[in-house]
């Protein structure tokens, strides 16, 4: 008699179809929640739709952008902790998104894993909707992936998209910077979203325990802190503010984020004593023994976004974000950049 194959099933494969189902019906009410005007439906179509309101615009132009957490995820696993690195996700994208002056209208995400748990699984998520709240974006949909083959047990990967809109006319574009412009800098909530695989290769070198008491808490949290959200303050400076360009200060930090604004003929010159790195960069630093240059175009060292704008508006965009609840820097000045040389930071 040949062997009789067991019947076999999704669940057997790895994959739990009825976990996936829970998860989805208990973070539609958070979709909802971040509902704008022009969502069209919610949670459950293979799309998500919205309808563009193009009466307050001439020539309206969509803006995307799509990014991830990194090895930040590694950490957030480890300490079990996941209410929070949906923040992260929504800040890398609408952080980009309002660089090129657009507003974010809506977000997707995906959520793929080796192993999917119910209650991190929504953990996330709601961290999610709630850093679409913070943008003023609405949640239209994802994707969330069981994928015991690629991933191991629970560890996992997210993804978020992003799409925003802003007037033709008003696209931040670099031929606006000129020479005397200032630079400012917004304060960052800690290390972010970037530089996590050299965070944890100092944790490992010095042992550091994460729930070492670090500043009020511990290591751990002080390291998962989320990203800062720039853009409720950012849409408001454009409204009251003449601004030449902006830049997200993300993987590269400000000697190769900066760069990417300015055009040909210029540079920028930051002052070191502008501003005072948070605790956490200089403990990075120290555990860590890395240099100066390398921490600059690793870490955002305490500055998560960049402002350029005449220095005739500096002292009121400095008064503006002051309103607004950011702590704000001239951290220095637009020059001309040396014969045959591309744009540059250089730290004086």
């Amino acid at each position: 008699m040949p062997k009789q194959t067991p019947s076999l099933n999704y669940k057997a494969a790895g994959v739990n179809i009825d976990a996936g189902n829970e998860l989805v019906n208990r973070i539609k009410p958070l979709a909802k929640s971040t509902h704008i005007p022009g969502v069209l439906g919610g949670l459950g179509g293979f799309g998500g739709l919205f309808a563009l309101d193009l009466q307050h615009y001439k020539q309206p132009i969509l803006v995307s952008t799509t990014d991830g957490v990194g090895s930040k995820l590694c950490l957030s696993n480890e300490l079990q902790r996941f209410d929070t690195i949906g923040i992260d996700l929504v800040a890398m994208c609408v952080n980009d998104i309002i660089v090129c002056g657009a507003k974010p209208l809506f977000f997707l995400d995906y959520f793929a894993t080796g192993h999917l748990r119910v209650e991190h699984g929504y953990d996330i998520i709601s961290g999610i909707a709630k850093g679409c709240k913070i943008a003023g974006a609405a949640l239209l949909g994802g994707e969330t992936a069981e994928m015991p083959g690629i991933y191991q047990n629970e560890d996992y990967d997210l993804a978020g998209f992003c799409v925003g809109m802003v007037e033709r006319e008003k696209i931040m574009r670099a031929d606006k910077v000129q020479v005397g412009d200032v630079i400012i800098g917004l304060a960052s909530d800690g290390v972010h979203s970037n530089g996590f695989s050299l965070v944890r290769k100092i944790i490992e070198v010095n042992k550091s325990a994460l729930d070492t008491p670090f500043m009020n808490t511990t290591l751990g949290d002080s390291l998962l802190t989320p990203t800062r959200i720039y853009v409720t303050p950012i849409l408001k400076a454009l409204e009251q503010l003449n601004i030449n360009a902006m830049a997200h200060i993300t993987g590269g930090g400000l000697l190769e984020n900066i760069p990417r604004v300015l055009p040909e003929g210029v540079s920028a010159v930051i002052h070191n004593n502008s501003w005072t790195w948070p605790a956490i960069f200089t403990w990075l630093q120290q555990q860590g023994n890395v240099e100066t240059q390398e921490m600059l175009r690793t870490f955002n060292c305490g500055i998560g976004y960049i402002v350029i704008l005449a220095e005739s508006d500096a002292d009121k965009a400095l008064h503006l974000f002051d309103t607004l609840g950011e702590s704000a820097y001239r951290l220095g000045e637009i020059v001309a950049a040396k014969e045959n040389a591309a744009p540059e930071v250089i730290f004086a």
